[in-house]
This record gives structure tokens, C-alpha cells and sequence, in this order.
């Protein structure tokens, strides 16, 4: 699977490039001398034929006929190999001189150059060669063939034809295997960037991505991240900053605010004085409540993986939780189902997880209407542990399910109920350090009120799970302790 994954890199398929361009060049190359090599020693031998062919008809033209085979007889004879190859005729094809028997049948109604086998056919005794001769008509329709014995010849090419075969071979597997490497260091040089990264996206701000010290390509480019990341944090930092302070020192006048608006309220007579310093004091708990989910949030960001991580049955939380807000349905006449299964045990914080669970199944509640239909659920699916609440409520678009886990972002159906934009914002805050996941989905598609199923996929609890945590908590812990000092919060659904 690694080796597969490795093939699709841009990397690898880059030097398969390569590789395809160089083994190219080597085969052009490859081919090209061995057309002029093979042509050169082919025009060699049509070279001596011809010079044969002109003593032939210089002989010819001295001693007539009778000279031309005696002239044949006698080279047959110093050449007792058979290099050259001879064969006089007349014009029925009887031999008159020569060292084969028969004419060639493919060449009985051809002139010029032919190649044909020296065997039994043509009365060729000894084992089979290949041989390259010239046909020419002879005055009077008399037929010579004057040729060479070119076996070697043929046999080196085929050695050269080899030699090329088995270097393009050993070209292409050698230009394979240095574009497997080269892909591979580059992989992992690419693999270390993306580890660091998903590392640093899951909350190790404080992590940044390697350098060998070479102020290569890749240097410059983990440099110029690191320094990227380095601004996006202290941004960060500045922005948390700021708005934590306000949220913090603004809680304290506004808690005296509320406080000096509850003894007005109750010292106050007049109804239509009292009515309004009971609106005042609602608004100042909104307002306190929204400064304390902020405080809320920004704690368990700070904290990142540092929590307080324990083995906890999920089901008996969840079961906890439900029996607290089954009443709550009651009143708004819902229907409230839960089945939950008790053995299932995940790693984590017991008190942010409640948390989490609550701010979802009064979210369920908040958002449906009477007579609606809420059903929570804990199972296993696929080695993991689900948490799941469904509602029938007016849910949420798909184009904004993505945007409902901002903070203060509000869908625009729910503007006319209370609610600070808060919510879910923690719960994405809780899953994240529990390394969790969440699912939007409509409970009903297509329908007017489609409602809403949230689906938190949480690791199961194990000692494998629970030591890598503690090795990622230890590098975590701590790593921001003055931003964690905010004033605790309640632990209120938002």
C-alpha cells in the first residue's frame, strides 16, 4: 500500500518522465549505431562482391565464356571454406561452374541483390548459412551469380541486436529504480512537512517543521513556513488575548451590574418599573453567560490535549444526562427517547464530556417544537464509540453546517430564539481534544423541517489509545499556563 501511494507522487511520476525521455535518447542512440554499424559492414560486403563481379567480367571480356569458367573453377578451388559464393548457368538454369548445385528458387525470376540460405536445395552441403549475392544476365541469356557467405555477419548483428535489447532493459530498470529513489528521499521530505503540519492542526502550535541544515529547496520552504506559522500564532495569541481580557474583565462590572439590578428589582413597587429591571437583569445573564462560554471556550483551547483524560463509560454519562433533560422534553410535550449501550468506554475528561453532551441534547430540545421527536443514542460502530442525537427540528442548511461550529455564527431560522452562537462552538472545542470527529446530517431529508442528527465519533478507549495520548499530552502540557488562569466558568449549556 505504501509502495502504491509512493508511485502516485508528483515526484515519482516526474521521473518516470525523465525516465521515459532518457530511455528514449538511449534508444535513438542505440539505434543509430547500429544502422551504421550493421550498414557499414553490409556495404563491405557488397563491396567484395562488386570487385569479384568486375575481375568476373574483365575475364569475361578476354577469354570469352570458356575463360569465365575456368576463372570460376579456379576460385572455387583456392577457396576451399566457401566464403564466395559462385554459380554459371545458362539460360535453363544447368550449371556450367560454381560451388552450389541449384539456383536459388527465390531468385530464379529476379536480378540484382538477394539474400538466400545455403542448404540441400541448393545442392549447399554442411550446415545452413545465410548468403548475400548479385544476379546478372550474362550475354547469349546465360545467368551468373556471384555472392558471399555473410553467416557471420548476420550472427554479429544479431549479438549487436541483443546487446542493444539487454542495455535498453538494463537502461529502463536502472532509470526505474534512480526514480524510485529520488521519489522516495523526496517523499520523505514532503511526509515530514505533512506530518508536522496534521500535527500542528490537531493543536501542537508549538511544533515546527524540520530543517537538515542543506538551505535547500525544501529548507527554504519549511523556513518560510515556520516563519508563517510563527506569525499566525502570535496573531493568534494577540487576538485570543484580546478577547479574553474583555470577556474576563468585563464579567466582574457586569455581575455588580446585575447584582445592583436584582436589589432594585425587589425594592421597587411599581409594576411597570419592576417589569422593566427584570428585563435588564435577563440581558445582564445573557450577557454574563456569553462572556462565560467565551472564557469556556478559550480555556479548552489552551488546554488543548492536557485534559484530564480517564477511562469513562460514555454510555453512563449520556444515560445521566438524558435522565436530567427528559423532564425538560416533558414540559414542551416532546417525545424523548435514549438507548444507549452502558459498555461502551472511551478515554477522556468526564466533565468536559458532560458538557459537550448537554450543550447538545438541550440544543435537540431548544430547537425542536412541541410535540417534536428527540432520540439519543451510544453505540460502536467500526471500532469506534458514536454519540448521536437526533431531532425534528428545523435543522440546519447543508451550505451552512460547516459554519455552525464559529463562534457567535447563528442560523438565520433560530435568530428569534435565545442563544449566544456559542453552542456548538465548545462542542467542537470538547471533540477536538478527545480527537474526535463530528457528523451533520438532516434526520429527515427533504422534508420542511428536516431536523437535525449530530454524530460524534470518538476513539475507543485502550492502553494503546491511552499511551499515545499521554506521550502527546506531555509535549502539549503547559504550553500556554498563563492563558489557561482565566476565571472558571459554569458549566451551563450555552
Amino acid at each position: 500500500m505504501k509502495l502504491l501511494s509512493q508511485l502516485k507522487t508528483s515526484s515519482f511520476q516526474l521521473a518516470l518522465l525523465y525516465m521515459v525521455v532518457f530511455a528514449t535518447s538511449v534508444f535513438l542512440l542505440l539505434a543509430f549505431i547500429y544502422w551504421r554499424t550493421a550498414g557499414f559492414m553490409t556495404a563491405q560486403t557488397d563491396e567484395t562482391i562488386e570487385a569479384e563481379i568486375a575481375g568476373l567480367a574483365e575475364q569475361y571480356r578476354g577469354g570469352g565464356i570458356n575463360g569465365l569458367i575456368t576463372v570460376i573453377r579456379e576460385r572455387v578451388a583456392r577457396d576451399p571454406n566457401a566464403k564466395s559464393i559462385y554459380l554459371f548457368t545458362t539460360e535453363d538454369y544447368l550449371k556450367l561452374a560454381g560451388n552450389i548445385e541449384t539456383w536459388p528458387k527465390e531468385a530464379q525470376s529476379q536480378s540484382g541483390w538477394i539474400n538466400f540460405t545455403l542448404d540441400e536445395n541448393v545442392g549447399w552441403v554442411g550446415p545452413k548459412r545465410i548468403a548475400r549475392a548479385r544476379i546478372f544476365e550474362v550475354q547469349g541469356g546465360l545467368r551468373l551469380l556471384v555472392g558471399r557467405d555473410v553467416d557471420d555477419l548476420a550472427t554479429l548483428k544479431r549479438l549487436i541486436e541483443t546487446a542493444i535489447n539487454w542495455g535498453m532493459g538494463i537502461t529502463l530498470a536502472l532509470a526505474l529504480l534512480g526514480g524510485y529513489m529520488m521519489s522516495r528521499s523526496t517523499t520523505r521530505r514532503i511526509e515530514v512537512i505533512n506530518n508536522t503540519s496534521r500535527k500542528i492542526m490537531t493543536g501542537h502550535l508549538s511544533l515546527r517543521i524540520p530543517t537538515r541544515g542543506t538551505d535547500d529547496d525544501f529548507d527554504q520552504l519549511a523556513e518560510n513556513l515556520n516563519e508563517m506559522l510563527d506569525r499566525i500564532v502570535y496573531l493568534m495569541e494577540g487576538i485570543r488575548h484580546v478577547s479574553d481580557s474583555i470577556a474576563h474583565d468585563l464579567r466582574t462590572p457586569l455581575t455588580r451590574l446585575r447584582n445592583q439590578l436584582e436589589n432594585t428589582l425587589m425594592s421597587v413597587d411599581n409594576e411597570e418599573a419592576r417589569e422593566q429591571a427584570g428585563r435588564a437583569v435577563a440581558e445582564a445573564d445573557q450577557l454574563l453567560a456569553t462572556f462565560n462560554a467565551l472564557l469556556r471556550i478559550a480555556r479548552l483551547e489552551t488546554r488543548g490535549n492536557a485534559a484530564d483524560m480517564k477511562q469513562v463509560s460514555l454510555g453512563l454519562l449520556v444515560n445521566d444526562a438524558c435522565e436530567l433533560y427528559e423532564a425538560v422534553a416533558e414540559d414542551k410535550q416532546q417525545k424523548f427517547h435514549h438507548k444507549v449501550d452502558k459498555e461502551v468506554m472511551i478515554e477522556g475528561d468526564r466533565d468536559l464530556l458532560f458538557q459537550m453532551v448537554s450543550n447538545l441534547i438541550d440544543n435537540a430540545i431548544k430547537y425542536t417544537p412541541e410535540q417534536g421527536a428527540i432520540s439519543v443514542a451510544v453505540r460502536m460502530v467500526d471500532g469506534e464509540a458514536v454519540f448521536e442525537v437526533s431531532d425534528s427540528g428545523i435543522g440546519i442548511p447543508d451550505d451552512e453546517k460547516d459554519q455552525v461550529f464559529q463562534r457567535f455564527y447563528r442560523v438565520a431560522k433560530s435568530r428569534s430564539l435565545p442563544g449566544n452562537g456559542l453552542g456548538l462552538s465548545l462542542v467542537s472545542a470538547v471533540a477536538e481534544i478527545h480527537q474526535g470527529r463530528i457528523v451533520l446530517t438532516d434526520t429527515y431529508p427533504g422534508a420542511e423541517s428536516p431536523g437535525l442528527t449530530i454524530q460524534i465519533f470518538l476513539p475507543a478507549y485502550s492502553p494503546d489509545v491511552r499511551r499515545i495520548r499521554a506521550t502527546a499530552s506531555k509535549s502539549a502540557a503547559d504550553a500556554n499556563e498563563d492563558a489557561s488562569a482565566a476565571s472558571p466558568a459554569e458549566n451551563a449549556p450555552s
